[in-house]
């Protein structure tokens, strides 16, 4: 067996992943990151008892160089590449290279896609459908024909709402990295946010009430991006708290040290506590029919929350079924 030297051990420890030198399946050397990984006392332990993994071992524990993909070794979902190498003839060092977030980015990008398509061919299978009715029928009933033309209408309009707020979360995932500087009057912008869904909104009243103090601090953000948050949050308020005769929806604001917390709360349904976590994802609906009925693009909460991250500021989503439902954005004040 190998003397491990002063040497070895620098070279090992000098590598910011964790690096285990294995000889004689004897994990005779581990660096500050493995140790933390796989426990303090792992060094003089048999590697088959840190690293419980069919695969991994057996590139481990061969005769040849190799890499292997492996899930689950120290937490279930986690993901490793290990890069195994031969030190000296007897020995072996097994580098760990953490791949989590590289999966977790691949597995959005491939669902994103597959929901993009799906929420795209739906109402475009809806369009086609029609459109080659009223081609090839040339006897259809004025009415039958006035409502063919209404629902491909309506179906194109979705799926430019749905292009625009894609292109919309594009434009802010390209910026995330460039926190916006201008001083913002958040009343001007809650404001033009309700004359927007006042102006845009064919359904039964809804009762606004804001409640801002006369000495609220600007903030520093975009303007035109805030603007969008307020469209978003104040939209899905009254799309699912707004469907009874008196309903109504608060919009408030406070400052909070260094912060403004602006919060809109509606009264409606609200959304069960096993949804919260993934509300700001694309595409996820906590009711995709009533969303879709409501024009809704599964989108709203997503540009929200990614808006909200390039401001440096926090987004938070409370919700009680048969309550209602409030979000909080909180937003660093301009100094």
């Amino acid at each position: 067996m190998t003397v491990i030297g002063p040497n070895e051990r620098s070279l090992v420890d000098a590598l910011d992943e964790p690096a285990l030198v294995i000889e004689a399946g004897i994990v005779r050397l581990a660096n500050a990151p493995a140790r933390k990984l796989l426990g303090a006392g792992i060094e003089g332990r048999d590697v088959r008892l840190a690293i419980r993994h069919p695969q991994a071992l057996e590139v481990i524990l061969g005769k040849t160089p190799g890499e292997v993909d492996a899930t689950g070794i120290v937490e279930p979902g986690r993901s490793w590449r290990l890069i195994v190498r031969r030190l000296w003839p007897s020995a072996t060092l097994v580098r760990m290279l953490d791949r989590s977030d590289a999966v977790s980015a691949e597995k959005m990008r491939v669902d994103f896609v597959a929901n993009a398509s799906h929420e795209l061919r739906t109402p475009l299978s809806t369009v086609l459908g029609y459109a080659e009715t009223l081609a090839e029928e040339s006897d259809l009933p004025d009415e039958l024909r006035s409502t063919f033309g209404r629902t491909i209408r309506d179906e194109a309009r979705r799926m430019l709402r749905i292009i625009e707020d894609l292109m919309s979360l594009s434009r802010i995932e390209a910026d995330r990295f460039v926190a916006p500087g201008d001083r913002v009057d958040l009343e001007k912008i809650v404001e033009t946010a309700l004359s927007n869904v006042r102006h845009g909104r064919s359904r039964t009243a809804c009762e606004f009430n804001v409640m801002l103090p006369p000495d609220l601090a600007p903030v520093r953000g975009d303007p035109a991006q805030l603007l969008q948050v307020l469209d978003n949050l104040i939209g899905n308020a009254v799309r699912y708290g707004c469907d009874r005769p008196g309903a109504s929806v608060d919009i408030a604001a406070e400052q909070s040290g260094p912060w403004v917390v602006l919060t809109v709360t509606d009264h409606g349904p609200g959304i069960p506590r096993e949804h919260l976590p993934r509300v700001t994802e694309r595409f996820y609906r906590v009711d995709p029919a009533r969303s879709r009925e409501s024009g809704g693009t599964g989108l709203g909460l997503a540009i929200v929350k990614h808006i909200i991250e390039r401001h440096r500021g926090a987004l938070d989503l409370r919700s009680t079924v048969g309550v209602g439902t409030s979000v909080s954005v909180r937003l660093p004040i301009a100094t």
